[in-house]
């Protein structure tokens, strides 16, 4: 534990300070089935202090010039061995058949799709934050409650085993929850939970290490203050 904890600070020493994205992840519009996700690491939303303190910012440097940016480079040297044509094929479409890929691909797309996904998903803490009135109806008839919900995204998330991602997904209007290995995600046909992504937790260590150290519970409880439940509605209007 000792030894894991001073590689991961050495390596937040290492990139404090870093903002810049490479050339190459800057280029394509924004794409995909909810308008969101293509095969571009875009610029967060964000600064990455305006989490604080439920997300510190060093964490979420590390997390989006380092791990994240890995998973895109590595997508796209994938991409370009296996000669993907990008052009005709939307970055779902690939998740969609991924079992015809390496794992390579498979992995790191799946990995920048999720980051990508991720950071949508959230938005800096305010005083009121929570659901519309149509997608709290959607929450109290699919789980009984919005708070039941939360209750169940909570316990998928701090029962995944090892490194993977929680999910709330939508199907033809009805909702539900599930989660997924390492970098695997619902739109995947290699998944076994099925459905369009609407929020995502990453429940890897490197999410949240820093700060929580191994008190994953107490990271799912801190997501809840800044999830962008805009961006959630949004993406329900495409079940």
């Amino acid at each position: 534990m000792a030894t894991r904890r001073k590689f991961i600070l050495q390596s937040a020493q290492v990139t404090a300070g870093l903002t810049l994205i490479p050339d190459f992840l800057k280029a394509a519009p924004v794409v995909g089935p909810s308008g969101e996700i293509d095969y571009t690491q875009h610029p967060l939303e964000y600064t990455y202090s305006a989490l604080e303190p439920y997300i510190d910012t060093m964490t979420m440097e590390i997390h989006y010039s380092k791990h994240a940016a890995g998973y895109a480079k590595n997508m796209m040297d994938a991409i370009g061995a296996e000669k993907v044509d990008m052009t005709k094929t939307p970055i779902t479409d690939l998740l969609s058949q991924v079992s015809k890929y390496s794992v390579k691909l498979r992995n790191n797309a799946g990995g920048h799709y999720n980051h990508e996904f991720f950071w949508r998903s959230l938005r800096a803490p305010r005083t009121f934050n929570m659901p519309d009135d149509k997608l709290m109806k959607r929450f109290q008839e699919s789980f009984g409650s919005f708070n039941a919900f939360q209750t169940q995204f909570t316990e998928v998330a701090k029962s995944r085993f090892g490194s993977g991602w929680a999910w709330l997904v939508g199907d033809k209007g009805k909702l539900s929850v599930g989660s997924t290995p390492n970098q695997d995600n619902p739109l995947m046909d290699v998944s076994e939970l099925k459905g369009l992504p609407l929020l995502g937790l990453d429940v890897w260590e490197h999410a949240y290490y820093l700060k929580y150290q191994n008190r994953r519970a107490d990271y799912i409880s801190s997501f809840w203050s800044i999830v962008n439940w805009d961006r959630v509605a949004e993406r329900f209007n495409y079940c």
